[in-house]
């Protein structure tokens, strides 16, 4: 063969094995990303661990794995499972009550002794119409946790086998993880401070996405809990959908408080609708800002709404693992537009100058 051809040759035969490697993959890339997700945010505790037993890195990775499955993959897999029973008992609720109680009575104030309807005129409401829509809201709801849960365990078999692809290749992440990365820049045409650049936002936009969203969510829902403990509600139910509600963005856990809150003054218990409104726009709310802003301080940010629209669209694409896995390819969008930025920093740089300048002699001559 000509040793003209011999490249592009190669070049194609490089690009069939990619090809048929991602169709060999392509069953099982949410496992792989998400073991990658983990291992890469949590590679520096596996390192002290790794430290602490006098370098055993298997040993290192396997106690490792075990930590994450025990603390974080177990617990929120429950979450979802009971949540989801929860709200089956819940929306079977709201249907009782709208059977015994039409919404003429609610809003006349003809139910509930101390009901707030009671002072207010609600006669003009299309009242069957509303009472639909609390329904259809009560079980869109209990249908997507539901969704989410049957995801999860359909297939006792599947679930787990899916769970230890996850377990054995954040091991082998954790063990040969490094060599994989430097193998990786070696093989990449970018210059090696671009594939580092590369992994170190990833790895930044990662904490931010994943760790900080987490963190924040936990304290909200341990705040949650505490409200609703005031007022009667079950705690443990209202840590687990105040959790869960509050990864989404813009509305999060106020999707879950605000319904309770109205549901407690439609049947007259004014003190504590009020008092659930109040708690939630107040301490669950500062919570989040606060731990947020904590957990991010020196990250990278992304904006909510794109963070809310790649956890719709990863949860078309990828099911219950999507609302992780949205959020981390827009990191990986995100990341090949800085090592954009970083390439052509000169052109950019040298095109604004021009628009400045020709845009103060405009001014100028208007002067």
């Amino acid at each position: 063969m000509p040793r003209k051809l011999t490249k592009p040759f190669i070049l194609i035969l490089v690009f069939l094995v990619i090809v048929g490697c991602f169709l060999v993959f392509k069953p099982f890339i949410p496992e792989i990303f998400m073991a990658a997700v983990m291992a890469t945010i949590f590679y520096k505790p596996y390192l002290a661990l790794t430290k602490t037993l006098r370098g055993r890195k298997n040993l290192a990775a396997v106690l490792m794995c075990l930590i994450l499955v025990l603390v974080i993959i177990l617990p929120s897999v429950k979450l979802l499972i009971y949540g989801a029973e929860k709200s089956v008992v819940t929306y079977n609720e709201t249907v009782a009550f709208f059977s015994e109680h039409s919404l003429e009575d609610v809003l006349g104030g003809n139910v509930g002794e101390k009901s707030i309807f009671r002072h207010l005129n609600f006669n003009k409401i299309q009242s069957q119409a509303f009472q639909d829509t609390i329904l259809t809201v009560a079980r869109d709801a209990s249908s997507w946790l539901i969704a989410g849960a049957t995801d999860l365990v359909k297939g006792t078999a599947n679930f787990i086998f899916s769970l230890v692809l996850i377990i054995l290749t954040m091991f082998f992440f954790f063990v040969d993880g490094k060599e994989m990365l430097q193998r990786l820049m070696h093989l990449s045409p970018l210059p090696d401070k671009y594939d580092r650049k590369i992994f170190e936002k990833f790895r930044d936009v990662s904490y931010s996405t994943l760790v900080a969203a987490f963190a924040a969510s936990l304290t909200q829902g341990i705040a949650g809990a505490i409200g609703f403990a005031i007022v009667g509600f079950p705690a443990f139910l209202a840590f687990i959908l105040v959790f869960l509600f509050s990864f989404l963005p813009y509305f999060g856990s106020a999707i879950f408080y605000v319904p309770v809150a109205i549901y407690y003054l439609l049947t007259g218990e004014i003190w504590q609708g009020i008092f659930i409104l109040l708690w939630g726009f107040l301490v669950i709310g500062t919570v989040d800002n606060i731990v947020r802003t904590f957990m991010i301080k020196g990250k990278e940010k992304i904006n909510p709404v794109f963070i809310f629209f790649s956890i719709l669209g990863g949860l078309a694409l990828f099911g219950i693992w999507g609302v992780a896995i949205g959020p981390l390819m827009l990191t990986l969008a995100i990341t090949i537009i800085h090592i954009y930025e970083l390439e052509f920093c000169d052109e950019l740089t040298e095109d604004n100058v021009v628009e400045k300048k020709d845009k103060l002699n405009k001014d100028n001559k208007k002067n």
